[in-house]
């Protein structure tokens, strides 16, 4: 019974023990004020941007293919190898045209040997002009021979167009290779374009010469080229419009790759800031705002691009007043104070 009694008692303790008095309450330290630019959010009038897809491909790439049939005796670069000018790509045995070559020449020695022999007949009187006007013919049909086969023989010594990469191999040293079957791929890894199919709704209003943005899909690199190439007709197919956007030079891309174009579209009220305000945390994009003198972090979405600043797809509105440059050092809810 003792001990029954004293459970109230123990109770009334424990709740009275965890109530902190108000003199024992301590607050957070209040954050340093820090003086920063704003600008106001706006909401204006722009040609809008409309994305298509695109595949970076390199500007000088060649299919190399065989031009005579015969046994690949060599192959001697692997993917990814440098190559220059004038490289041996492949070694084709076809001992056929070399035994054409040689036969040609030796038509062509004996028949310049019998028109030396006419010749010298002719200046003592025992030969005719005739005779000697045939051989003369004989010898530059036989030339011609000797040239043909010679380019022929020529064509089982493939070598590198131009300087560049082997980015595809499609045979192996002993595989019969024919006229027109592909054996190599080249490309010159410095300069790259972006090919894409421009819808028939857009293609009035771009050219070539037309500024439009590239972007990469991960936001690797952004930036600004222009319309090099456009077909004046459109595939009837697909209804679309063959484009070739160049790759600003030293861009780190490689062939193959998916990258978006944004084309000049019709014109669109889009709210607007500068490209500078907003700032990254891995793939989240993000701006200060300022509420009640302290900076208040917003998450956003941004679109396209419009020279230095940037379409706000969500996460803005034209009331918000936005930190320009936010300082790395910036804290969300930390005072601020507006330069004017």
């Amino acid at each position: 019974m003792k001990s029954q009694s004293l459970i109230p008692s123990l109770i009334m303790l424990v709740a009275s023990g965890c109530h902190r008095p108000s003199h024992e309450s301590v607050d957070a330290p209040e954050l340093p004020s820090i003086r920063v630019a704003t600008e106001q959010v706006r909401l204006e009038t722009v040609q809008s941007r409309e994305e298509v897809p695109g595949t970076i491909r390199a500007v000088d790439r060649a299919m190399i293919a065989a031009k005579v049939i015969g046994t690949i005796d060599s192959l001697p670069v692997t993917l990814g190898q440098q190559v220059t000018k004038g490289d041996l790509l492949v070694s084709i045995l076809a001992g056929e045209i070399s035994a054409k070559v040689l036969q040609a020449q030796a038509q062509l020695d004996q028949t310049a040997r019998d028109l030396k022999r006419e010749h010298e007949l002719l200046t003592k009187g025992a030969s005719t002009s005739a005779t000697v006007a045939a051989l003369e013919d004989g010898v530059r049909v036989l030339q011609a021979v000797v040239s043909e086969a010679e380019t022929m023989l020529s064509y089982t010594r493939v070598t590198a167009p131009f300087d560049g990469v082997i980015t595809r191999k499609l045979a192996n040293e002993g595989d019969l290779a024919s006229p027109g079957m592909p054996l190599l791929e080249i490309e010159n890894p410095r300069r790259f374009e972006v090919v894409t199919d421009v819808p028939e709704l857009l293609a009035q209003t771009v050219e070539v010469g037309t500024e439009v943005e590239v972007t990469m899909p991960g936001g690797e690199w952004t930036a600004w080229s222009t319309i090099t190439e456009m077909a004046p007709a459109a595939d009837p197919v697909s209804r679309t419009f063959l484009a070739k956007v160049a790759v600003p030079e030293g861009t780190a891309v490689r062939s193959g790759q998916f990258a978006r174009i944004r084309l000049p579209g019709r014109p669109i009220e889009a709210i607007l800031v500068s490209s500078s305000s907003v700032s990254r945390y891995g793939q989240i994009e993000r701006v200060y705002t300022v509420e009640d003198g302290r900076a208040d972090l917003r998450i956003i979405k941004t679109g396209a691009r419009y020279g230095d600043r940037i379409e706000i797809l969500a996460g803005l509105g034209p009331e918000n007043t936005i930190i320009q440059n936010p300082p790395a050092d910036l804290i969300d809810g930390q005072p601020v104070e507006i330069d004017r």
